[in-house]
């Protein structure tokens, strides 16, 4: 089967151009799976595999076709037909004859991409078919696609009614909800730009801030050399929606305009973006000095569009800048069922806790996969898990399996938590996922970025004092939030040469004080200790105070008497005593 255009990206075509917000996942607790797993996840074209050539470049595949018309038969009719039912063109069998039901759904195709509408599949109506993303749907639609439009819809706030599958008035309001935010034309018809931008990093949801409305761009945008200086529009041409590998329309015809007057393109003024459009972009951007990955988004086009300083393609390239390094870190740590951010250094190292948060990750069964991920930046503010008919908040990916989220809900209420998740947090309860509350969650929605490193270990020591530490408030049943709680005490100062609160006094398990703290900083000081400092007694103290108990020819009881004490702090104590060191052999 062979065909004339190019089809080097079919398996990005094939991928979630339909990503939902809402990611495929599962049910509720440690007995029965609440997450997903790795087959159940749709990846979008950050996590797909594209082909590459030995340059890195996309591949193209050069291969002939043939108009497809009534009465032909093959492997390119049944191929035919399965992306038109992908597309939801097409609702018959997979037959691999071109009868009437698959003219119909050619005719339909033709009709919503203002194509001739003939019933006949020649080589231009196959090449968009192939190139197309999505179908515009419209009032009345219905099927899968509109499923997938009005979870999408749901995750940016816009939508929160049935997910039915049938475009009806509801749909149409949040449709002109999305358009009115994201400052597209209001038409409450889910056109191709529209779900392109809505399925994008870049959709702006319900709750975001406002942003103001784009400035309309000139009718031209090309500048007459020759015109006197006084005619020539210098009005910037306004960004609208960012562009990719399968954009079409006016606004790709626009922009391989502006390419070819560049020297950056030579192929044809299609409207579709493809291989040569892509490679010419991402030219551009090698020469240009910014991250080369043909992507057309705000910083690209205003290259393209409005710097009186692009290098040309046969210029001398701009140096890369350096990038901006990721401000945050974060640890997963399974052993102690907590996860903690950290920020920068002076040296510019992740050794700053800027938060820790219990969780839940997966069971021993079910585990979280231990290694570095890096954050693609993708999130919503609902995910569903359709396995199980549940839901969480702020969905933060990390990988194509696995992602940060909240406690498990119900339904898509804030009244409608299941709380046995949120009583299970410190515990492994989920099926891979992360699960915090709803608060750290939303911190990490809102504050940890593209980029950002996620370490998940099985290899820290138990740590019971920094899980005593972060012991959850009970939650208000009735209105589904943590009660509020004391704020936490301020730690105490320490200095390492200062005296330690006196009169000294014996210390054991379970106690709490600011004596108990400074004794965990002083066995930490002395590398006996390597939890948290938290002024509570527990295992860990205990196990610390043995070692030094050893180490000094003490009985080894775990209580730090004032005896042990006296000997622990004899430096600041007696200054002609000598700390004995810990015990490394």
């Amino acid at each position: 089967m062979k065909r004339l255009f190019c089809v080097f990206l079919i398996v990005m075509l094939f991928a979630t151009a339909c990503f939902a917000g809402t990611v495929s996942a599962g049910g509720t607790d440690a007995d029965t799976p609440d997450e997903y797993g790795d087959d159940a996840l749709t990846e979008d074209d950050e996590g797909d595999p594209v082909p590459l050539d030995d340059n890195g470049e996309l591949e193209e595949e050069t291969v002939e076709a043939r108009n497809l018309t009534s009465g032909d038969s093959g492997d390119d009719v049944a191929e035919l037909q399965t992306r038109l039912k992908e597309l939801n063109y097409y609702d018959g069998e997979l037959t691999g004859s071109y009868g009437v039901r698959t003219k119909q759904a050619v005719s339909d195709f033709q009709a919503d991409f203002e194509l001739d509408v003939t019933g006949e599949a020649d080589i231009q109506t196959q090449a968009m078919l192939y190139a197309a993303l999505y179908r515009p749907l419209r009032y009345g639609c219905f099927g899968e696609c509109v499923e997938k439009l009005q979870t999408r819809l749901m995750a940016l706030g816009f939508y929160r009614e049935r997910i039915s599958g049938n475009y009806l008035e509801s749909t149409v309001t949040a449709v002109s909800a999305f358009q009115e935010k994201n400052r597209l034309d209001v038409t409450g018809n889910a056109d191709i730009g529209t779900q392109e931008l809505m399925f994008s990093g870049d959709a702006v949801n319900r709750d975001d801030m406002s942003v103001p409305t784009a400035t309309p761009a000139p009718a031209s945008f090309l500048v007459d050399e020759n015109a006197p200086a006084a005619s020539v529009d210098t009005e910037n041409v306004a960004f609208t929606k960012k562009l990719k590998n399968g954009s079409t329309g006016a606004i790709v015809k626009q922009l391989q305009t502006r390419l070819t007057e560049i020297g950056y393109y030579t192929g044809p003024v299609s409207g579709n973006f493809l291989g040569k459009t892509t490679k010419a972009v991402k030219t551009l951007q090698t020469q240009n000095g910014i991250k080369a990955d043909g992507v057309v988004d705000e910083t690209t086009w205003n290259l393209i569009f409005n710097d009186n300083y692009l290098v040309g393609p046969s210029d001398t390239p701009k140096p890369t800048p350096t990038p901006e390094p990721v401000p945050f870190a974060i640890t997963v740590d399974v052993n102690n069922q907590v996860t903690t951010v950290y920020g920068r250094d002076a040296n510019g190292e992740y050794t700053v806790i800027v938060r820790q948060m219990l969780c839940s990750t997966g069971t021993v069964k079910n585990p979280s996969p231990a290694g570095d991920w890096v954050l693609s930046g993708r999130h919503a503010q609902w995910c569903k898990f359709p396995q199980f008919g549940s839901y969480a908040r702020y969905w933060t990916k990390i990988n194509s399996s696995v992602a940060f989220h909240s406690v498990i809900y119900n339904s898509v209420s804030n009244t409608d938590m299941k709380t046995s998740s949120y009583e299970k947090l410190g515990r492994r309860a989920s099926h891979g996922c992360i699960r915090l509350t709803v608060a750290d969650a939303k911190w990490i929605f809102d504050n940890v970025g593209k980029g950002t490193v996620v370490t998940i270990t099985n290899d820290l020591p138990a740590d019971p004092e920094l899980r005593d530490s972060l012991k959850l408030a009970p939650l208000d049943y009735k209105r589904q939030v943590p009660k509020s709680t004391p704020k936490p005490t301020a730690e105490p100062e320490y200095r390492s040469n200062g005296q330690p609160p006196l009169p000294l006094k014996q210390l054991k398990k379970n106690n709490s004080s600011e004596q108990v703290y400074w004794l965990q900083r002083k066995l930490t000081d002395l590398g006996y200790y390597q939890g948290k400092c938290s002024g509570t007694y527990l295992d860990g103290t205990v196990k610390a105070v043995k070692a030094f108990e050893k180490a000094n020819g003490l009985y080894q009881d775990g209580v730090a008497d004032v005896k042990m004490q006296e000997l622990l702090y004899a430096d600041v104590l007696n200054a002609d005593s000598q700390t004995p060191a810990p015990n490394t052999k």
